[in-house]
């Protein structure tokens, strides 16, 4: 009779066009979340691993999360293709169970950090070598531009350019891109307390003694467990570490791109007053700015020192702002060509791609204020060659 029932069912179900809904695939692979402190600790590290137990989910693969550091012995890292280091900080594991871990790593092991898994460990420099640098510092939390290095890779791929959110940014006490594969910089012009300059990875990853390493300075805030773009960077990173997918190969991102502008000598046609100089718009700081006076037209203009090849401009306008203007190129800062003329500006950032042209001085030529202010600029940024 059952066996009946069970031939009429799929009878029925082909003739709907329906399939049988399989068992539940067996997961493709582990990982433990290890968020031991002996430190500060972060109040995000909860949401991190439900986050990272919901990717798991949606994306076939089994999470287990642990505090213990007795966990790191050679038979129980066995069942994990990757461990992730999730905000931990301090010193975690004895010698016993760094050793376990080291092992790990060699026999073709995956290790992800995230965050403060920089700010772990400084004693072990084996461990210094997997994460890629030690914390430094960082300035309070606040809204920055992170620069996609390598929109190729799994963990940035989809991700905006320039992509702009909310976290604790971390300053490293080395820069590591002689040893690793930068996926994303920091943009230290769009942000306060910066101190590394214009090359400031922020996500990397690389293979390492045997193994593989992935780690993001991002991931301070509960609320970055909720971004999708976050959320995408971890679920690529557990791949990369887990799997091997993706390009981690040394040496291939090229170099952030140097701003010609920065100390250049500038001069304007005109200043609010002594304290807002032209040179305040070319001198890296997010805070001081040059201000005209309240009139149009208005310039500012930077000696390169050099002729390259322009390819951007990128202006930060303080709230006055240019609304219609011209982005001009000299070869001896007398005799001005257009290369491009904005109508209908906003303020803000205007970050001016695409360009083409060979000179020495690059001008901004106002004819139109936004406001009955002056014109404002905190950043004038140029790039090339």
């Amino acid at each position: 009779m059952l066996r009946r029932l069970a031939f009429c069912l799929a009878i029925v179900t082909a003739a709907l066009g329906l399939t049988a809904v399989p068992a539940h695939a067996a997961p493709d692979f582990s990982v433990l979340v290890f968020s031991k402190t002996a430190g500060f600790r972060h109040d995000s590290i909860p949401v991190g691993i439900t986050t990272i137990q919901q990717l798991g989910a949606a994306n076939n693969f089994s999470v287990e999360a642990t505090e213990d550091a007795n966990q790191f012995t050679a038979a129980n890292l066995a069942r994990f293709k990757a461990v992730i280091w999730l905000s931990t900080t301090g010193d975690v594991l004895n010698a016993t169970q760094q050793t376990a871990f080291e092992n790990y790593i060699r026999a073709g092991g995956g290790y992800l950090g995230v965050h403060a898994a920089a700010d772990t460990e400084y004693d072990w420099a084996w461990y210094g070598g997997l994460v890629g640098a030690y914390f430094a510092s960082h300035p309070a939390i606040q809204t920055a531009t992170v620069r996609v290095a390598d929109p190729s890779h799994p963990a940035t791929a989809g991700l905006p350019a320039a992509w702009s959110r909310s976290d604790e940014w971390y300053n490293y006490r080395t820069n590591p891109r002689s040893q690793v594969h930068v996926l994303t910089t920091l943009d230290e012009s769009t942000y306060s307390g910066g101190t590394m300059g214009a090359d400031h990875p922020n996500t990397w990853c690389r293979a390492y003694d045997g193994g593989r390493a992935f780690y993001t300075g991002m991931g301070h805030t509960q609320a970055s467990y909720s971004e999708t773009g976050f959320r995408n960077l971890l679920l690529g990173g557990i791949r990369y570490a887990a799997q091997n997918i993706g390009d981690c190969s040394v040496g291939t991102t090229p170099p952030p791109p140097t701003d010609l502008a920065l100390n250049h000598p500038a001069t304007a046609s005109s200043v609010e007053n002594a304290s807002l100089p032209a040179s305040n718009a070319v001198d890296a700081s997010t805070t001081t700015r040059w201000s005209s006076q309240f009139s149009d037209p208005q310039w500012i203009q930077v000696d390169l020192g050099g002729t390259h090849t322009v390819n951007r401009v990128r202006l930060v306008w303080e709230t006055a702002y240019g609304r219609d203007y011209q982005i001009q190129t000299s070869p001896n800062g007398t005799a001005w060509t257009t290369i491009r003329t904005v109508t209908g500006g906003n303020g803000g950032e205007d970050d001016n791609t695409g360009l083409n042209a060979s000179t020495r001085y690059v001008r901004i030529y106002g004819t139109a204020r936004g406001t009955q202010w002056g014109y404002s600029l905190f950043t004038f940024q140029v790039y090339g060659t």
